[in-house]
């Protein structure tokens, strides 16, 4: 575990206990990396409920619900199938907050439109999904440590924006019945 997602998901986790969130994990390419990486925080069990680990279409499909034509038409490794494999894994483990993965980490495996090292991760509610696409390719290891910290870093991003959405919220709330 590097220092960088170390850090990471010791702020996940504080805010995951302060406010009560739960968590899943959905990954294909990360292959469970980024569920490792919470759970080495002790006491992430308070809210980490699991994860699926979809390396195959057809486990994307029938455990976290991603459309077939979805896949057909763009692909495992795109935007849109890791946005469906967040809001899946927050169906199919009933949480607040999921993480998903989806790429080509190498050494093979990669395509001239989707070479290795590309690499789409996700971070969302059922709500609200944030997305990147990694494209650099430095080795298998490397592409698996940089997918696992972006999705941390996605997932604290939506943390920190939603508490101030709801605190803007609240002040204007508190503003009109002033």
């Amino acid at each position: 575990m590097s220092v960088e997602t170390k850090t990471l998901s010791k702020e996940i986790s504080e805010i995951f206990w302060r406010e009560g969130y739960t968590l899943a994990t959905a990954e294909s390419c990360t292959a469970g990396n980024v569920a490792a990486i919470i759970t080495a925080i002790p006491g992430s069990s308070r809210f980490y409920k699991g994860g699926v680990i979809a390396y195959s279409d057809e486990v994307k499909k029938t455990h976290l619900y991603v459309n077939a034509e979805t896949l057909e038409q763009h692909g495992a490794v795109s935007e849109e199938t890791v946005v469906e494999m967040v809001k899946g894994a927050i169906k199919a483990l009933d949480v607040d907050y999921a993480m998903a993965t989806s790429g080509i980490a190498g050494p093979g495996g990669g395509s001239p439109e989707k070479p290795v090292g590309t690499i789409w991760v996700a971070a969302g509610t059922k709500d609200a999904v944030l997305t990147a696409k990694l494209t650099e390719d430095e080795g298998r290891e490397k592409n698996i440590q940089a997918a696992t910290a972006k999705t941390l870093q996605l997932l604290l991003e939506l943390c920190q924006n939603q508490g101030k959405e709801e605190q803007k919220f609240n002040l204007l709330e508190k503003d009109l019945f002033i």
